[in-house]
């Protein structure tokens, strides 16, 4: 009879070996291999990127004719200021000479009263108030004795001649000129003289005798 031995298996005196044959150290799992999918993921990245680069450019070409339109926009707006400014300005322009040349008979009595003395009292305080707010308004008065005729500012009512003048010139201002800025309103009514017919030739034979004479007297003209 053979004798067993308390506590003792057999089975537990043989190695733990795994049932497949494979040895403990290679039996620890390995990292799944990529699939093809996966592998084929980084090719197909540059698709989302080529779309956003897309619609950048899209955005970015909108941008431009956004901009080019609102430059265009600020253009047009200025150019209708500066019409509107010029408009405004020739209409107080055309306001202005149309209330002055109804104010202008007034100011040719007070020119006359003030020539006869007449300006005194209280009319001569109404007449330089009037003749400083017509200032303020632009208005300039022109037209002096002795300047030379101007056609373009000057209207000759009278004619004569002189001769002691040597070209068309005022001899007279029968009524001043008027104007605003560079416009004229009114021309300066003037009367006008001209030189004397044959009057210069005459003095220049006046002189030639004179200077024969002298010479007669010296003897002849006399040598450098």
């Amino acid at each position: 009879m053979t004798e067993e031995t308390p506590g003792f298996d057999e089975q537990s005196q043989q190695p733990d070996v795994p049932s497949s044959g494979v040895p403990a150290d290679e039996a620890e799992p390995k990292a799944a291999a990529p699939s093809e999918e996966e592998e084929a993921a980084p090719a197909g990245d540059s698709g989302p990127d080529a779309g956003l680069v897309a619609q950048l450019d899209q955005v970015r070409t909108a941008l431009g004719e956004r901009t080019a339109d609102l430059q265009r926009l600020q253009a047009e707006y200025q150019n209708y200021r500066r019409r509107v400014e010029r408009d405004r300005i020739a209409v107080k322009e055309v306001a202005a000479v149309n209330l002055l040349t109804d104010l202008l008979p007034v100011l040719d009595d007070i020119g006359r009263a003030r020539e006869h003395g007449e300006l005194v009292g209280g009319f001569k305080s109404v007449a330089e108030s009037l003749e400083s707010t017509v200032a303020k308004m632009g208005l300039q008065i022109f037209g002096k004795e002795g300047e030379p005729f101007d056609p373009t500012i000057h209207e000759a009512l009278m004619h004569s001649y002189a001769p002691d003048v040597t070209e068309t010139t005022c001899v007279a201002i029968l009524q001043p000129g008027y104007r605003i800025g560079e416009r004229t309103i009114r021309p300066a009514r003037v009367a006008v003289a001209e030189p004397q017919p044959g009057a210069q030739p005459g003095k220049q034979a006046e002189e030639g005798t004179e200077a024969a004479a002298d010479d007669k007297e010296t003897g002849g003209p006399q040598e450098g």
